[in-house]
């Protein structure tokens, strides 16, 4: 199957696609590659937050205020 075909699958056939790639991802962590950004920026999200310079919202705001950023 290539990318065009894809592309013409319903949502519903692509998130079980999803599924099961990331269920086969995770079955063996040792094989992720590390990301050394990724782990820089938690550490850098870690200490904002240690600080008080992260405000904390609920889990719908935070959606709704994602959602408008990228509207």
């Amino acid at each position: 199957m290539d990318i065009t075909e894809l592309h013409k699958l319903p949502a519903l056939e692509k998130l079980s696609i999803i599924e099961s790639l990331w269920g086969d991802l995770v079955t063996d962590e040792s094989n992720l590659p590390q990301l050394t950004w990724h782990e820089s920026e938690l550490k850098d999200t870690e200490d904002n937050f240690l600080l008080g310079n992260i405000e904390i919202v609920d889990w719908q705001t935070a959606k709704k205020e994602l959602r408008s950023k990228f509207e």
